[in-house]
């Protein structure tokens, strides 16, 4: 039997969801505004347009270092998501088992969330620098000729590392509230039944935490597509040769320094697309997966 909720007046359910279709009627227009202008090529000043209809579209898709953006883009999304989630996923498990100096050791975990995305870069850049940085000294000393300047797979591998760092501690979070809301009483009737720390994570915990791993799967892939054009500007700016340019940093660099405004928006609504639809095959088939 099914609890469901009463409201005494009409009007206050309505009242309680106002505020979050104010906030998407307000997304909603820039938005519209996006899609109206990547039928029209724009002169760099915004006096005069022309009607070109789905030529922007076509030119883009014409383009080979577009379609190379999609290949590099989904490579960086799943990799950050993977990476970021697989690490926190262990810090949370190793937190779990703190019982000493535990608030200390979790607001040390915290604390990288609090960096913008912007100084993330830069603090990568500097440590990751191939004349200046002490990562990349420790990697020549066991033989890795470290220049993400030259090489476009070290410069990708670099924001790879930079955008997991950033979000290792909100996932660290949410898998920390995850591990803790499960019942100690199941762990130990399985540790009785002589199951093993490692069988106990993957037949117990780890069901249990798939709602929390699909909502952070989520929240990852469209922080890799959306969040991360900061943190790519202050690193590698998009290179060497285009290396690093995901589709959010295509946007920008076509719209505003290029002054194509019309491609830009083209390229804003494939991307919106791309993530709606990304989202929308998660929530239709990941979901099914997911133990509630």
């Amino acid at each position: 039997m099914q609890k469901r909720v009463v409201f005494r007046s009409r009007l206050l359910p309505y009242l309680l969801v106002l505020p979050q279709i104010a906030i998407t009627v307000i997304f909603f227009w820039p938005s519209y505004q996006a899609i109206e202008s990547s039928f029209f090529i724009e002169d760099a000043f915004g006096f005069s347009r022309e009607w070109v209809a789905l030529d922007n579209y076509t030119e883009l898709f014409d383009d080979p270092g577009y379609l190379k953006s999609f290949r590099t883009t989904l490579i960086f999304g799943v990799s950050v998501a993977f990476l970021a989630m697989s690490i926190s996923l262990g810090l949370a498990v190793a937190a779990n088992r703190v019982v000493k100096a535990a608030t200390g050791y979790r607001t040390l975990l915290i604390w990288p969330y609090a960096v913008a995305p912007a100084l993330a870069g830069v603090i990568w850049y500097f440590l990751m620098n191939p004349s200046l940085g002490i990562v990349s000294y420790w990697l020549k000393g066991v033989g890795v000729d470290w220049n993400h300047y030259l090489n476009g797979d070290q410069a990708l591998l670099l924001v790879i590392v930079a955008a997991a760092w950033k979000q290792v501690s909100y996932n660290f979070l949410f898998f920390l509230a995850g591990l803790q809301s499960i019942p100690k009483s199941m762990l130990e009737a399985a540790a009785i039944d002589r199951a093993g720390p490692v069988r106990r994570f993957w037949t117990i915990v780890f069901p249990l935490l798939t709602p929390t791993t699909f909502f952070l799967l989520v929240v990852n892939l469209v922080y890799a597509f959306f969040d991360t054009f900061a943190l790519i500007h202050a690193t590698t700016e998009g290179g060497p040769v285009d290396a690093t340019s995901v589709l959010v940093f295509r946007v920008y660099n076509t719209g505003f320094i290029g002054q194509d405004y019309g491609s830009s928006a083209a390229q804003s609504v494939i991307l919106m697309g791309l993530v709606i639809a990304m989202t929308f095959v998660q929530f239709r088939y990941v979901e099914r997966k997911v133990q509630y």
